[in-house]
């Protein structure tokens, strides 16, 4: 049934076309849109070649999937959003039944052609297959990237460092006459968005995002929009598993000056803390790159514990040595005690045979006064009787006096050798040893108090605030 001409005239008059079957592919048709019409996608969309292609970039942080310190990478997830206006392209959504954006494959129109600096690697997910057209000629590509690329890590905090890594976007052949580029969000928007959007952050905290604008002041440069993305290191594991153990490394080395230093035992203990040391020296040699220009402090902080640790085992082999040398001149006295005490009993044995032989000699002659009957010794030597009698007890007192003397050097040797044994006095390089221990002992107290004062101050001055 026909409608009446009025009532026809009045659909159009308000803008209301009557119902019919519309599709995207009509509005293609109309364009003349397919994959073999390569108008669109042969050459950049302007009428005139001097008007250059606006295109606007927009980037999205989602996840920091890793920060790889040896090999200066960095790793992000981010989104990309592009868009530029294409000229050839437009229709009125009234004719289409209200359509007013397509998507179609990406291989249908032109694409401006953007690289990043940074990026070291290609990104192995495919690219989006569809890009997005509006009735006014906008065009729109969408798409997820995962970024291996470059970034000039800054350690020398590390691990209270913050970083900051650059993506930097420009054309790969158009210079600024072919195409402007300019970032469509400024960072406080793309630092908002990225928060709301971030999926992972691994071991670093999202700080935010700087967006910068670099524009070719000649036409034959290229224009280049940067996003700084600035992040922070988590510290927390770090500090647990390596900071805390060289600490407590260093407090069992302190400890080590309760230890005797007679035994070997001070000496190996040492030597095994000084070997836990450098097993973490490996470990985080490791971890930091060896392009840095500056030592991080982590590795003052290593080296100089490792220095100190050595310089207490050094103090420690020199204190044992000097307690070996008294220990050496204690037996030399031992072993001169001893002979003095063996040519004593020897000169005493002799005295009392001498003694003896003095004895058997006035027996014998008492033996041969006795004999005589008719005579007295008296009154047939009364000259030699007298003489004899004198020298007898000459030599009595002088066994007498030997003998005394004799008994009181026994028991000044033998006073003497109990109290070597009883240890009454430590000789001279014992006193040597216990003063260069006990100078070195607050020596190395204040020296470590302010190692680690100044290594954390530096590291406390570097970021503000230790952050973990």
């Amino acid at each position: 049934m026909m409608l009446p001409g009025f009532l026809f005239l009045l659909f159009l008059t308000d803008g209301v076309y009557p119902e019919r079957n519309c599709s995207y592919q009509d509005v293609l048709n109309h364009l003349n849109l397919t994959k073999n019409n390569e108008l669109y996608s042969m050459s950049r969309p302007v009428k005139n070649y001097k008007h250059p292609t606006q295109v606007y970039l927009e980037v999205l942080l989602y996840a920091i999937l890793d920060v790889v310190e040896k090999d200066q990478k960095f790793i992000p997830y981010v989104w990309t959003v592009v868009r530029w206006h294409n000229e050839y392209i437009s229709w009125d959504p009234n004719e289409f039944c209200g359509i007013n954006n397509v998507s179609l494959p990406t291989e249908v129109l032109w694409k401006p052609d953007l690289t990043i600096e940074e990026m070291t690697e290609k990104d192995k997910a495919p690219p989006s297959p569809y890009l997005t057209i509006n009735d006014k000629g906008d065009v729109e590509v969408q798409n997820d990237q995962v970024l291996v690329s470059t970034c000039m890590m800054q350690i020398y905090k590390f691990p209270f460092d913050i970083q900051s890594c650059n993506l930097s976007f420009k054309s790969i052949i158009h210079t600024a006459r072919d195409i402007r580029l300019q970032p469509s969000d400024n960072s406080s928007e793309a630092t908002e968005w990225s928060r709301e959007g971030m999926r992972t952050q691994y071991e670093w905290l999202f700080i935010n995002m700087i967006v910068t604008a670099n524009n070719a002041s000649n036409m034959v440069d290229q224009d280049i929009v940067i996003y700084t993305i600035t992040m922070k290191r988590r510290s927390v594991l770090y500090i647990v598993n390596f900071l805390a153990p060289i600490m407590f490394f260093l407090c069992l080395d302190l400890s080590s000056f309760l230890i005797s230093d007679s035994g070997g035992e001070k000496l190996s203990f040492k030597v095994t803390v000084l070997l836990a040391v450098t097993v973490l020296q490996l470990i985080l040699n490791e971890i930091l790159p060896s392009s840095s220009n500056r030592i991080p402090l982590i590795a003052l902080y290593c080296i100089g514990i490792f220095a100190l640790m050595l310089l207490s085992l050094l103090e420690t082999i020199v204190v044992m040595h000097l307690m070996e040398k008294d220990s050496a001149c204690e037996d030399n006295d031992a072993h001169k005690d001893q002979s003095l005490s063996e040519d004593c009993n020897k000169q005493r044995k002799a005295n009392l045979h001498n003694c003896h032989g003095e004895e058997h000699k006035w027996t014998e002659c008492a033996c041969i006064y006795d004999v005589s009957t008719s005579e007295t010794p008296c009154e047939l030597l009364p000259v030699a009787k007298e003489d004899n009698s004198s020298k007898l007890t000459e030599e009595y007192h002088a066994l007498e006096k030997l003998s005394d003397e004799l008994r009181e050097m026994e028991k000044t040797l033998s006073l003497l050798l109990s109290n070597r044994k009883e240890g009454e006095k430590p000789c001279y390089w014992t006193k040597v040893a216990k003063k260069v221990n006990r100078v070195f002992f607050i020596f190395y107290v204040t020296v470590v108090t302010l190692f680690l004062i100044i290594i954390f101050v530096q590291w406390n001055n570097a970021d503000g605030v230790i952050a973990t």
